[in-house]
């Protein structure tokens, strides 16, 4: 992946399709309950920061997911396709969106604790519980705000 390139991302049925600028080549995985209920297993995501641009929109729904959240979706297909900040500041998408994932490195994984036991991956990732993000989270809106 070539540094800031501008990739072009989609939900199954092309109902939805959008580019975006991701930040880095890195992508991670949230194990938080919503994320896997929501994504049907772990949540594989790619930070895109504000870049994302929504080109065919008119079947995208979302879902607020909590007071700063929301969890973006094709309302024809059910494709998950991200999770952004609710003033739309920051957006993660799913790597799976985008035509070729395995650009991207699988780095780090969140809400580790909450993590079932029935599934590991092999990969060494830096790894996050859920107390450790929520604190780093609060320290980076606390700087963006402050």
């Amino acid at each position: 992946m070539s540094d800031g390139a501008k990739l072009e991302g989609r939900c199954l049925c092309g109902s939805v399709q959008f580019s975006a600028k991701p930040v880095n080549d890195e992508m991670g995985a949230c194990h938080c309950s919503m994320c896997r209920r929501w994504s049907g297993g772990v949540f594989l995501c790619v930070d895109c920061g504000d870049s994302l641009e929504i080109t065919k929109g008119d079947d995208l729904g979302f879902y607020g997911s909590s007071a700063w959240g929301e969890r973006g979706f094709c309302k024809v297909c059910g494709s998950t396709l991200m999770w952004r900040m609710q003033d739309g500041s920051h957006n993660v998408v799913s790597v799976q969106a985008f035509e070729d994932p395995s650009q991207f490195r699988f780095t780090t994984e969140i809400y580790i604790d909450c993590k079932p036991d029935s599934y590991a991956f092999a990969n060494d990732t830096s790894k996050m519980t859920e107390a450790e993000f929520l604190a780093a989270f609060a320290s980076t809106q606390d700087a963006e705000n402050g």
